[in-house]
């Protein structure tokens, strides 16, 4: 677990990223967040996002945020069971896969706001499922082909790539065009 901060606000009113990695698949997730959010509020997104999807983690590598550092956040997890593990002051960097998705996601990022696809939390979704739908070399396949046996179906794979569709829906259109956009920023990054 890490933050990605120092943001431009939402509309929404985010100004950070929540980022979890799986350190076994290496599935992501990308949580919109305000670095003014409650210890509580952010123990809701949490139970909400990751466990709901994934269960309870038997342990958490994490940086030395305060968050992640305070009583609260320490007594919630044991009180679930995971077993919290920091970083140190002489090796902030010991999970350098967080640091990895992190550089991803900041380029995909930075690209996908420059071709105008919106404010970045809008965005967000739509980077999070590309990466996960997309291979990693460290487990030779993508995380969502290691979660649920094969890729995730995207409005990409709906035809082929020499076929002229009308894709429905203005909605489904504006989608398959950012999927694709953010598809083509992480094969470049």
């Amino acid at each position: 677990m890490n933050f990605v901060t120092h943001l431009p606000r939402t509309v929404r009113g985010h100004n950070a990223i929540w980022v979890v990695v799986d350190r076994l698949m290496k599935s992501a997730h990308f949580l919109a967040v305000n670095l003014r959010m409650s210890m509580t509020k952010l123990a809701q997104l949490y139970i909400r996002e990751i466990v709901r999807l994934h269960g309870v983690p038997s342990s958490i590598m994490s940086d030395r945020d305060p968050r992640f550092t305070s009583r609260f956040w320490q007594a919630l997890q044991e009180a679930m069971g995971s077993r919290l593990r920091m970083s140190s002051a002489y090796h902030p960097q010991t999970d350098g896969q967080s640091e990895r998705v992190i550089q991803s996601l900041e380029d995909l990022l930075r690209t996908c706001i420059l071709d105008h696809l919106g404010s970045w939390d809008e965005v967000l979704p739509l980077v999070e499922f590309t990466y996960n739908n997309s291979y990693q070399a460290s487990i030779g396949m993508a995380p969502y082909e290691a979660l649920y046996g094969k890729r995730c179906r995207t409005p990409l794979c709906w035809y082929q790539d020499d076929e002229s569709v009308l894709v429905g829906p203005e909605l489904l259109q504006q989608t398959t065009e950012k999927v694709q956009l953010v598809r083509d920023r992480l094969q470049a990054s």
